[in-house]
Protein backbone atom coordinates (compact mmCIF):
# COMPACT_ATOMS: atom_id res chain seq x y z
CA UNK A 1 0.00 0.00 0.00
CA UNK A 2 1.12 3.56 -0.58
CA UNK A 3 2.64 5.66 2.17
CA UNK A 4 0.99 8.63 3.83
CA UNK A 5 2.53 11.99 3.07
CA UNK A 6 5.16 13.15 5.56
CA UNK A 7 3.15 16.35 5.81
CA UNK A 8 0.02 14.32 6.58
CA UNK A 9 -1.99 16.44 4.11
CA UNK A 10 -2.05 14.43 0.91
CA UNK A 11 -5.29 12.79 -0.17
CA UNK A 12 -7.49 15.36 1.55
CA UNK A 13 -11.19 15.20 0.80
CA UNK A 14 -13.13 18.45 0.67
CA UNK A 15 -15.76 17.04 3.03
CA UNK A 16 -13.50 15.43 5.60
CA UNK A 17 -10.21 15.49 7.51
CA UNK A 18 -6.87 14.74 5.79
CA UNK A 19 -6.31 11.13 4.84
CA UNK A 20 -3.37 10.79 7.24
CA UNK A 21 -5.57 11.78 10.17
CA UNK A 22 -8.35 9.38 9.17
CA UNK A 23 -5.86 6.54 8.91
CA UNK A 24 -4.35 7.42 12.28
CA UNK A 25 -7.79 7.41 13.93
CA UNK A 26 -8.35 3.87 12.67
CA UNK A 27 -4.89 2.84 13.83
CA UNK A 28 -5.56 4.23 17.32
CA UNK A 29 -8.89 2.37 17.37
CA UNK A 30 -7.03 -0.89 16.72
CA UNK A 31 -4.41 0.03 19.32
CA UNK A 32 -7.15 0.75 21.88
CA UNK A 33 -8.69 -2.69 21.26
CA UNK A 34 -5.36 -4.45 21.81
CA UNK A 35 -4.68 -2.25 24.87
CA UNK A 36 -7.98 -3.42 26.35
CA UNK A 37 -6.75 -7.00 25.99
CA UNK A 38 -3.39 -6.05 27.51
CA UNK A 39 -4.96 -4.53 30.63
CA UNK A 40 -7.43 -7.39 30.92
CA UNK A 41 -4.57 -9.86 30.78
CA UNK A 42 -2.47 -7.83 33.21
CA UNK A 43 -5.00 -8.82 35.88
CA UNK A 44 -5.84 -12.28 34.55
CA UNK A 45 -2.23 -13.37 34.03
CA UNK A 46 -1.07 -12.28 37.50
CA UNK A 47 -3.94 -14.20 39.09
CA UNK A 48 -3.25 -17.18 36.82
CA UNK A 49 0.46 -17.18 37.68
CA UNK A 50 -0.36 -17.23 41.39
CA UNK A 51 -2.98 -19.98 40.97
CA UNK A 52 -0.69 -22.10 38.79
CA UNK A 53 2.46 -21.81 40.93
CA UNK A 54 0.90 -21.14 44.34
CA UNK A 55 3.68 -18.64 45.12
CA UNK A 56 3.56 -14.86 45.32
CA UNK A 57 7.25 -14.80 44.37
CA UNK A 58 6.33 -16.17 40.95
CA UNK A 59 4.22 -13.09 40.26
CA UNK A 60 7.21 -10.86 41.01
CA UNK A 61 9.44 -12.99 38.79
CA UNK A 62 6.85 -12.85 36.01
CA UNK A 63 6.83 -9.04 36.17
CA UNK A 64 10.63 -8.90 36.36
CA UNK A 65 10.98 -11.02 33.21
CA UNK A 66 8.46 -8.81 31.42
CA UNK A 67 10.27 -5.60 32.39
CA UNK A 68 13.65 -7.12 31.51
CA UNK A 69 12.40 -8.07 28.05
CA UNK A 70 11.10 -4.52 27.58
CA UNK A 71 14.47 -3.14 28.69
CA UNK A 72 16.34 -5.17 26.08
CA UNK A 73 13.78 -4.36 23.37
CA UNK A 74 14.28 -0.66 23.98
CA UNK A 75 17.99 -1.05 23.25
CA UNK A 76 17.40 -2.64 19.84
CA UNK A 77 14.24 -0.77 18.80
CA UNK A 78 16.05 2.04 17.00
CA UNK A 79 18.22 -0.34 14.99
CA UNK A 80 15.18 -2.45 14.07
CA UNK A 81 13.21 0.56 12.85
CA UNK A 82 16.21 1.72 10.82
CA UNK A 83 15.92 -1.50 8.80
CA UNK A 84 12.20 -2.28 8.86
CA UNK A 85 9.09 -0.24 8.17
CA UNK A 86 6.97 0.88 11.09
CA UNK A 87 4.06 -1.03 9.57
CA UNK A 88 5.91 -4.35 9.72
CA UNK A 89 6.95 -3.77 13.34
CA UNK A 90 3.42 -2.78 14.38
CA UNK A 91 1.98 -5.80 12.56
CA UNK A 92 4.33 -8.53 13.74
CA UNK A 93 4.46 -7.40 17.37
CA UNK A 94 0.69 -7.91 17.53
CA UNK A 95 0.90 -11.25 15.72
CA UNK A 96 3.58 -12.45 18.15
CA UNK A 97 1.64 -11.37 21.24
CA UNK A 98 -1.45 -13.16 19.99
CA UNK A 99 0.40 -16.31 18.94
CA UNK A 100 2.17 -16.78 22.28
CA UNK A 101 -1.22 -16.98 24.01
CA UNK A 102 -2.22 -20.08 22.03
CA UNK A 103 -0.36 -22.55 24.31
CA UNK A 104 -2.11 -21.08 27.34
CA UNK A 105 -5.45 -21.74 25.67
CA UNK A 106 -4.84 -25.09 23.97
CA UNK A 107 -1.72 -26.71 25.45
CA UNK A 108 -1.76 -29.33 28.24
CA UNK A 109 -1.31 -28.20 31.84
CA UNK A 110 2.33 -29.36 31.91
CA UNK A 111 3.14 -26.64 29.35
CA UNK A 112 1.51 -23.83 31.26
CA UNK A 113 4.43 -22.66 33.44
CA UNK A 114 6.95 -22.35 30.56
CA UNK A 115 4.19 -20.84 28.42
CA UNK A 116 3.58 -18.17 31.06
CA UNK A 117 7.17 -17.00 30.94
CA UNK A 118 7.15 -17.09 27.15
CA UNK A 119 4.14 -14.77 27.34
CA UNK A 120 6.08 -12.55 29.74
CA UNK A 121 9.06 -12.23 27.39
CA UNK A 122 6.97 -11.63 24.28
CA UNK A 123 4.58 -9.19 25.98
CA UNK A 124 7.45 -7.15 27.44
CA UNK A 125 9.54 -6.98 24.28
CA UNK A 126 6.76 -6.62 21.72
CA UNK A 127 4.86 -4.08 23.81
CA UNK A 128 7.96 -1.87 23.90
CA UNK A 129 8.70 -2.30 20.19
CA UNK A 130 5.09 -1.45 19.29
CA UNK A 131 5.11 1.76 21.32
CA UNK A 132 8.48 2.90 19.95
CA UNK A 133 7.32 2.24 16.37
CA UNK A 134 4.02 4.05 16.90
CA UNK A 135 5.39 7.10 18.68
CA UNK A 136 8.43 7.59 16.48
CA UNK A 137 6.34 7.39 13.29
CA UNK A 138 3.64 9.92 14.23
CA UNK A 139 5.22 12.87 12.34
CA UNK A 140 5.32 10.82 9.13
CA UNK A 141 1.74 9.67 9.62
CA UNK A 142 -0.03 12.94 10.38
CA UNK A 143 2.54 15.69 9.87
CA UNK A 144 4.71 17.67 12.27
CA UNK A 145 1.99 20.21 13.03
CA UNK A 146 -0.52 17.54 14.15
CA UNK A 147 1.70 15.40 16.35
CA UNK A 148 0.24 16.88 19.58
CA UNK A 149 -3.27 15.95 18.46
CA UNK A 150 -2.12 12.46 17.46
CA UNK A 151 -0.34 11.82 20.75
CA UNK A 152 -3.36 13.03 22.71
CA UNK A 153 -5.67 10.76 20.72
CA UNK A 154 -3.38 7.80 21.35
CA UNK A 155 -3.28 8.45 25.11
CA UNK A 156 -7.08 8.81 25.18
CA UNK A 157 -7.53 5.44 23.49
CA UNK A 158 -5.16 3.76 25.91
CA UNK A 159 -6.81 5.37 28.96
CA UNK A 160 -10.27 4.22 27.89
CA UNK A 161 -8.87 0.74 27.29
CA UNK A 162 -7.27 0.71 30.73
CA UNK A 163 -10.54 1.54 32.47
CA UNK A 164 -12.44 -1.08 30.46
CA UNK A 165 -9.74 -3.72 30.90
CA UNK A 166 -9.31 -3.29 34.65
CA UNK A 167 -13.06 -2.93 35.24
CA UNK A 168 -13.99 -6.07 33.30
CA UNK A 169 -11.08 -8.32 34.29
CA UNK A 170 -12.67 -9.59 37.50
CA UNK A 171 -16.00 -10.19 35.81
CA UNK A 172 -14.50 -12.00 32.81
CA UNK A 173 -12.26 -14.24 34.92
CA UNK A 174 -14.94 -15.08 37.49
CA UNK A 175 -17.71 -15.72 34.97
CA UNK A 176 -15.96 -17.43 32.05
CA UNK A 177 -12.52 -18.36 33.39
CA UNK A 178 -8.90 -17.81 32.45
CA UNK A 179 -9.03 -19.61 29.11
CA UNK A 180 -11.78 -17.33 27.86
CA UNK A 181 -9.89 -14.27 29.11
CA UNK A 182 -6.79 -15.35 27.17
CA UNK A 183 -8.94 -16.01 24.10
CA UNK A 184 -10.39 -12.50 24.34
CA UNK A 185 -6.88 -11.08 24.57
CA UNK A 186 -5.77 -13.10 21.53
CA UNK A 187 -8.76 -11.72 19.64
CA UNK A 188 -7.84 -8.12 20.51
CA UNK A 189 -4.31 -8.57 19.15
CA UNK A 190 -5.78 -10.12 15.99
CA UNK A 191 -8.04 -7.06 15.54
CA UNK A 192 -5.09 -4.69 15.92
CA UNK A 193 -2.92 -6.74 13.54
CA UNK A 194 -5.68 -6.78 10.92
CA UNK A 195 -6.14 -3.01 11.31
CA UNK A 196 -2.44 -2.39 10.74
CA UNK A 197 -2.35 -4.79 7.78
CA UNK A 198 -5.17 -2.95 6.01
CA UNK A 199 -3.83 0.58 6.56
CA UNK A 200 -1.05 2.50 4.78
CA UNK A 201 1.27 3.23 7.71
CA UNK A 202 4.29 5.48 7.17
CA UNK A 203 7.56 5.54 9.08
CA UNK A 204 10.52 3.33 9.81
CA UNK A 205 13.61 2.74 7.69
CA UNK A 206 12.74 0.17 5.05
CA UNK A 207 10.02 1.66 2.95
CA UNK A 208 9.90 4.81 5.08
CA UNK A 209 9.96 8.31 3.67
CA UNK A 210 13.30 9.43 5.06
CA UNK A 211 15.81 8.82 2.30
CA UNK A 212 18.76 9.16 4.63
CA UNK A 213 17.43 6.28 6.67
CA UNK A 214 16.70 4.08 3.63
CA UNK A 215 20.11 4.62 2.11
CA UNK A 216 22.07 3.71 5.22
CA UNK A 217 24.55 0.89 4.53
CA UNK A 218 23.57 -2.48 5.90
CA UNK A 219 26.87 -2.83 7.79
CA UNK A 220 26.20 0.20 9.92
CA UNK A 221 27.95 0.95 13.18
CA UNK A 222 26.16 0.01 16.42
CA UNK A 223 23.01 2.08 16.81
CA UNK A 224 23.13 2.73 20.55
CA UNK A 225 25.39 5.83 20.32
CA UNK A 226 22.93 7.37 17.83
CA UNK A 227 20.37 7.77 20.63
CA UNK A 228 22.86 9.50 22.92
CA UNK A 229 24.02 11.75 20.08
CA UNK A 230 20.39 12.71 19.40
CA UNK A 231 19.80 13.56 23.06
CA UNK A 232 23.00 15.59 23.25
CA UNK A 233 22.05 17.56 20.12
CA UNK A 234 18.88 19.01 21.68
CA UNK A 235 19.38 21.15 24.81
CA UNK A 236 17.81 19.58 27.89
CA UNK A 237 16.58 16.45 26.10
CA UNK A 238 18.93 14.12 27.96
CA UNK A 239 17.76 15.56 31.27
CA UNK A 240 14.18 15.15 30.07
CA UNK A 241 14.70 11.43 29.43
CA UNK A 242 16.40 11.06 32.82
CA UNK A 243 13.40 12.74 34.47
CA UNK A 244 11.14 10.28 32.65
CA UNK A 245 13.13 7.42 34.18
CA UNK A 246 12.87 8.87 37.71
CA UNK A 247 9.16 9.45 37.09
CA UNK A 248 8.88 5.74 36.23
CA UNK A 249 10.46 4.96 39.59
CA UNK A 250 7.80 7.15 41.22
CA UNK A 251 5.14 5.33 39.22
CA UNK A 252 6.35 2.00 40.58
CA UNK A 253 5.92 3.34 44.12
CA UNK A 254 2.26 4.29 43.83
CA UNK A 255 1.44 1.15 41.84
CA UNK A 256 2.89 -1.03 44.60
CA UNK A 257 1.60 1.10 47.48
CA UNK A 258 -2.00 1.51 46.32
CA UNK A 259 -3.11 -2.07 47.19
CA UNK A 260 -1.44 -1.80 50.61
CA UNK A 261 -3.08 1.56 51.31
CA UNK A 262 -6.43 0.33 50.03
CA UNK A 263 -6.35 -2.73 52.30
CA UNK A 264 -5.53 -0.52 55.28
CA UNK A 265 -8.53 1.71 54.50
CA UNK A 266 -11.03 -1.14 54.08
CA UNK A 267 -9.83 -4.65 54.88
CA UNK A 268 -13.19 -6.13 53.88
CA UNK A 269 -13.04 -4.58 50.39
CA UNK A 270 -9.33 -4.12 49.63
CA UNK A 271 -9.85 -3.50 45.91
CA UNK A 272 -12.35 -0.67 46.38
CA UNK A 273 -9.93 2.25 46.77
CA UNK A 274 -7.60 0.98 44.02
CA UNK A 275 -10.43 0.59 41.51
CA UNK A 276 -12.00 3.95 42.32
CA UNK A 277 -8.65 5.73 42.21
CA UNK A 278 -7.68 4.38 38.79
CA UNK A 279 -11.11 5.08 37.34
CA UNK A 280 -10.93 8.71 38.50
CA UNK A 281 -7.32 8.93 37.29
CA UNK A 282 -8.47 7.81 33.83
CA UNK A 283 -11.32 10.34 33.81
CA UNK A 284 -8.84 13.12 34.58
CA UNK A 285 -6.46 11.83 31.91
CA UNK A 286 -9.16 11.73 29.24
CA UNK A 287 -10.41 15.20 30.21
CA UNK A 288 -6.87 16.56 29.86
CA UNK A 289 -6.61 15.07 26.36
CA UNK A 290 -9.76 16.92 25.31
CA UNK A 291 -8.26 20.19 26.54
CA UNK A 292 -4.95 19.46 24.79
CA UNK A 293 -6.68 18.68 21.49
CA UNK A 294 -8.80 21.86 21.64
CA UNK A 295 -5.71 23.90 22.51
CA UNK A 296 -3.88 22.44 19.54
CA UNK A 297 -6.75 23.18 17.15
CA UNK A 298 -7.08 26.75 18.39
CA UNK A 299 -3.40 27.70 18.52
CA UNK A 300 -1.69 25.25 16.17
CA UNK A 301 0.81 24.51 18.96
CA UNK A 302 1.56 21.42 21.03
CA UNK A 303 2.59 21.06 24.67
CA UNK A 304 6.33 21.60 24.99
CA UNK A 305 9.19 20.82 27.35
CA UNK A 306 8.06 23.26 30.04
CA UNK A 307 4.61 21.63 30.12
CA UNK A 308 6.31 18.29 30.73
CA UNK A 309 8.24 19.71 33.70
CA UNK A 310 5.28 21.46 35.30
CA UNK A 311 3.03 18.48 34.63
CA UNK A 312 5.52 16.18 36.37
CA UNK A 313 5.55 18.47 39.42
CA UNK A 314 1.74 18.50 39.65
CA UNK A 315 1.45 14.77 39.01
CA UNK A 316 4.06 13.76 41.61
CA UNK A 317 2.53 16.07 44.22
CA UNK A 318 -0.94 14.65 43.55
CA UNK A 319 0.22 11.05 43.91
CA UNK A 320 1.83 11.85 47.26
CA UNK A 321 -1.33 13.61 48.47
CA UNK A 322 -3.41 10.57 47.46
CA UNK A 323 -1.84 8.69 50.41
CA UNK A 324 -2.19 11.53 52.92
CA UNK A 325 -5.50 10.30 54.37
CA UNK A 326 -7.74 13.11 53.16
CA UNK A 327 -11.53 12.63 53.06
CA UNK A 328 -12.89 10.65 50.11
CA UNK A 329 -14.10 13.71 48.19
CA UNK A 330 -10.71 15.44 48.45
CA UNK A 331 -8.89 12.25 47.42
CA UNK A 332 -11.20 11.94 44.41
CA UNK A 333 -10.17 15.44 43.29
CA UNK A 334 -6.52 14.51 43.82
CA UNK A 335 -6.96 11.40 41.62
CA UNK A 336 -8.53 13.51 38.86
CA UNK A 337 -5.64 15.99 39.03
CA UNK A 338 -3.08 13.17 38.98
CA UNK A 339 -4.68 11.72 35.85
CA UNK A 340 -4.87 15.08 34.10
CA UNK A 341 -1.24 15.91 34.88
CA UNK A 342 -0.14 12.41 33.84
CA UNK A 343 -1.91 12.88 30.51
CA UNK A 344 -0.24 16.25 29.96
CA UNK A 345 3.24 14.91 30.68
CA UNK A 346 2.73 11.95 28.33
CA UNK A 347 1.72 14.14 25.39
CA UNK A 348 4.32 16.85 26.06
CA UNK A 349 7.16 14.32 26.42
CA UNK A 350 6.24 12.32 23.33
CA UNK A 351 5.68 15.45 21.22
CA UNK A 352 9.07 16.87 22.22
CA UNK A 353 10.96 13.70 21.28
CA UNK A 354 9.16 13.72 17.95
CA UNK A 355 10.91 16.99 17.04
CA UNK A 356 14.05 14.94 16.37
CA UNK A 357 14.86 14.00 12.75
CA UNK A 358 13.40 10.68 11.61
CA UNK A 359 16.69 8.74 11.77
CA UNK A 360 17.70 9.35 15.40
CA UNK A 361 14.10 9.70 16.58
CA UNK A 362 13.46 5.95 16.80
CA UNK A 363 16.77 5.43 18.63
CA UNK A 364 15.83 8.13 21.14
CA UNK A 365 12.42 6.55 21.74
CA UNK A 366 14.10 3.16 22.17
CA UNK A 367 16.55 4.56 24.71
CA UNK A 368 13.68 6.29 26.49
CA UNK A 369 11.76 3.00 26.73
CA UNK A 370 14.86 1.32 28.18
CA UNK A 371 15.28 4.08 30.79
CA UNK A 372 11.58 3.90 31.73
CA UNK A 373 11.66 0.11 32.11
CA UNK A 374 14.83 0.36 34.19
CA UNK A 375 13.31 3.01 36.46
CA UNK A 376 10.09 1.06 36.93
CA UNK A 377 11.88 -2.26 37.48
CA UNK A 378 14.38 -0.92 40.01
CA UNK A 379 11.56 0.98 41.68
CA UNK A 380 9.39 -2.10 42.08
CA UNK A 381 12.22 -3.97 43.83
CA UNK A 382 13.12 -1.05 46.11
CA UNK A 383 9.51 -0.17 46.89
CA UNK A 384 8.50 -3.77 47.65
CA UNK A 385 11.35 -3.98 50.17
CA UNK A 386 10.58 -0.56 51.66
CA UNK A 387 6.88 -1.31 52.13
CA UNK A 388 7.81 -4.11 54.54
CA UNK A 389 9.09 -1.52 57.01
CA UNK A 390 7.69 1.89 55.96
CA UNK A 391 4.25 3.39 55.41
CA UNK A 392 2.91 3.81 51.84
CA UNK A 393 2.91 7.61 52.32
CA UNK A 394 6.62 7.65 53.17
CA UNK A 395 7.57 5.34 50.30
CA UNK A 396 5.57 7.29 47.72
CA UNK A 397 6.81 10.55 49.23
CA UNK A 398 10.51 9.87 48.76
CA UNK A 399 10.17 8.29 45.32
CA UNK A 400 7.95 11.02 43.88
CA UNK A 401 10.02 13.55 45.84
CA UNK A 402 13.02 12.54 43.75
CA UNK A 403 10.97 13.22 40.61
CA UNK A 404 9.96 16.62 41.99
CA UNK A 405 13.58 17.61 42.65
CA UNK A 406 14.72 16.57 39.18
CA UNK A 407 11.68 18.26 37.61
CA UNK A 408 12.65 21.52 39.35
CA UNK A 409 16.20 21.18 37.96
CA UNK A 410 14.77 20.51 34.51
CA UNK A 411 12.48 23.57 34.66
CA UNK A 412 15.40 25.81 35.69
CA UNK A 413 17.46 24.38 32.83
CA UNK A 414 14.60 24.98 30.39
CA UNK A 415 14.10 28.57 31.58
CA UNK A 416 17.82 29.32 31.24
CA UNK A 417 17.87 27.91 27.71
CA UNK A 418 14.83 30.00 26.73
CA UNK A 419 16.41 33.12 28.25
CA UNK A 420 19.61 32.61 26.25
CA UNK A 421 17.64 32.22 23.05
CA UNK A 422 15.59 35.37 23.59
CA UNK A 423 18.40 37.56 24.94
CA UNK A 424 19.52 40.30 22.48
CA UNK A 425 22.83 39.67 20.77
CA UNK A 426 25.82 41.72 21.90
CA UNK A 427 26.71 44.54 19.45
Amino acid sequence: MGMISARGREGTDAAGPPRGERVFRLLVAGYAVSSYGTFLNMVALNLFVYETTGRALAMGLFMAVRLGAGFVAGLVAGALLARRSAKSVLLWTNVAQGAVLVPLIAAPESWRTPSLFAVSVVAGSCGTLFMVALRSSVPEMVGEERRGWANSLSVTGRSLAMVAGFASAGVVVSLVGYTAAFAVDLGTFAVCALTVALLPVAGGGKGGRDGAVRERPRRARPRKPVAFAALAAVPGLGLMVALRGVDALGSSSHNAALPVHSAALDAARPALFVSAFWCLWAVGNIAAQQVIQRYGRRTGRSAGAAAFGYGTCVMSTAFVLAFAGFPAAATAVVALIAGAADGLTEVAYTSHLQTLPAGPRAHAFGLSATVENLGFGVGMIAVAAALEHTSPLAVVGWSHGAALVLAAVFLVRTAMTRARRTAPSAP
